[in-house]
């Protein structure tokens, strides 16, 4: 089973308007360019609010899922006849919250919503404290069936928390999608492109993050196969960044390499 990627590595800017006007621009030329089956934007590709906005902004932008920013990219999906992936910023109880989630959303190519997740693990780290404005979900992503096979899903800083990855693949993934907003900063872009590699290699599947790009976020999206092999890179710009995914790939590195299969899960049951 072979499919055409394309990772949408764009600037997000704080107005969702002109967010969406790049993403309908974006994925005309997915299609036609590159014969794209599945589109994916980065984390809070809805719009992007630099440090310290005030919180009222934030939540005052912040949209539900049957809201007009969602609506309208399942339009486009629709349109196109291609999945989209892209994050959002989810209200939290009808404003009655002064957070937002942290949203992923999956647009099957017939424009149904096929899944979403609110990021569980939030960037509070080098210095940015993510939970000042952001709620945190409840629980993981239960990866989806596609017609490209079966769908992970989790966000940016959740790359360092290698149990997240296990779980999307102890859960059938076969593909693990990261909608990514990687802030610059000394060794954050080796952290970067080490963890995709190692997430794909310990669970042998295929990593398909998509980074934002700007002058706090860094680019560079990848796809990374089931044996560690950079597919994909993108540069330091706005980008398309398009890949084939042969699903026969995982079947061969494990046969190989059974890493997977030999784990021991009684062993870890006690770990926390």
């Amino acid at each position: 089973m072979k499919f055409r990627v394309v990772m949408a590595q764009l600037e997000s800017t704080s107005d969702k308007h002109v967010n969406y006007e790049k993403a309908v621009l974006a994925v005309s030329e997915a299609v036609r360019d590159y014969s794209a089956q599945m589109v994916v934007f980065p984390e809070v590709f809805m719009s992007f609010f630099p440090a310290h906005t005030p919180k009222h902004v934030i939540v005052d932008d912040a949209e539900t899922l049957e809201g007009p920013f969602v609506t309208n990219m399942r339009k486009l999906a629709a349109e196109n006849g291609t999945w989209l992936i892209f994050g959002m910023k989810e209200l939290v109880d009808e404003r009655k919250s002064d957070r937002v989630y942290n949203t992923v959303v999956i647009v099957s190519s017939d424009g149904s919503i096929a899944g979403s997740y609110r990021k569980t693990h939030l960037y509070d780290a080098f210095g940015l404290k993510e939970s000042d404005t952001i709620m945190p979900g409840d629980s993981l992503f239960e990866p989806i069936q596609t017609p490209f096979g079966k769908l992970g899903l989790f966000v940016c800083y959740e790359l360092r928390f290698p149990e997240i990855a296990r779980y999307q693949a102890a859960r059938g993934a076969e593909i693990i999608i990261v909608p990514s907003g990687w802030v610059r900063g000394p060794m954050k872009e080796h952290h970067w492109s080490h963890l995709i590699t190692v997430r794909a290699l310990e669970n042998t599947v295929f990593m398909v993050a998509c980074n934002q790009v700007s002058d706090f976020y860094s680019g560079q999206s990848l796809v990374a196969d089931p044996m560690g092999v950079l597919m994909a890179a993108g540069p330091e710009t706005e980008a398309l960044i398009a890949c084939e995914i042969d699903l026969s790939r995982i079947g061969s590195v494990r046969s190989k390499l059974p890493s997977y299969e030999q784990r021991r899960p009684e062993l870890y049951a006690a770990m926390i």
